[in-house]
């Protein structure tokens, strides 16, 4: 690695992070920022492991959706053990295969099918912040041998920029889903109030009673107000 290049080149990746306007925008920037500034890094995707399931959260190149899929399948492979357990089995944040033609004694059956794909040797960070872990940056090389020590420390270093960018992209997101909702659910109230004549405190009632005797979020019975509202007009 030349170091002063990637440091350059780290300082424009974290403005173009922040420059992202949603969190799949972030995600997206990551992986192909990943294949770009690591060198010999053929592909690169984001794993997260929701309720034992693999999930692909991004990706970009060869590789990643297939070997996604078959650790989720086989309940075995690196990245799923780095994404479904907190900062990492036994605390470990990192992983590397050197050589994936080498006997990979943890995950036997996931290795035999990576050879298949073509996956000569892969590195992978946890993806985390003080208090949240959020899935697992993953690189693949067709070459082995590609991922030594300093491969490893570029690839923490993007995983270090890249957590807190995405921790800051799901909170604006959240925030403004938050209120997307919040003026829904107003805006339903409102219907409520003058089609039935209902105080705002029996409007909110009324819509939170039908999300829970039906089992539908309440900004969804919101949506359904409205739309009823638009076909009566």
């Amino acid at each position: 690695m030349e170091w002063r290049e990637f440091a350059e080149a780290m300082a424009q990746l974290a403005r173009n992070l922040l420059a992202q306007e949603s969190v799949q925008g972030t995600l997206d920037e990551i992986v192909k920022s990943a294949v770009r500034l690591v060198e010999g890094c053929d592909a690169a995707g984001i794993l997260a492991v929701r309720k034992g399931r693999a999930v692909t959260l991004s990706s970009c190149g060869d590789f990643v959706g297939s070997s996604d899929r078959l650790q989720g399948e086989l309940a075995e492979g690196p990245c799923f053990d780095l994404a479904r357990r907190p900062k990492g089995a036994n605390g470990e944040r990192v992983f590397r295969i050197a050589d994936m033609r080498e006997p990979q004694g943890a995950w036997p059956r996931f290795a035999a099918a990576a050879r298949d794909l073509g996956i000569g040797s892969m590195t992978g960070v946890l993806l985390y912040t003080h208090d949240e872990d959020l899935g697992a940056l993953n690189l693949y090389a067709r070459r082995p041998g590609t991922f030594g020590k300093d491969i490893e420390t570029a690839g923490w270093l993007l995983a270090s920029h890249a957590a807190v960018a995405l921790a800051d992209a799901r909170t604006i997101d959240q925030l403004e889903d938050a209120m997307r909702t919040r003026h829904a659910i107003g805006e339903a109230m409102g219907i409520l109030m003058e089609r039935h004549k209902l105080s705002e405190d029996d409007a909110f009632n009324v819509l939170r009673r039908i999300s829970q005797e039906h089992n539908i979020k309440l900004r969804d019975v919101a949506q359904r107000v409205r739309i009823d509202r638009d076909k009566q007009n």
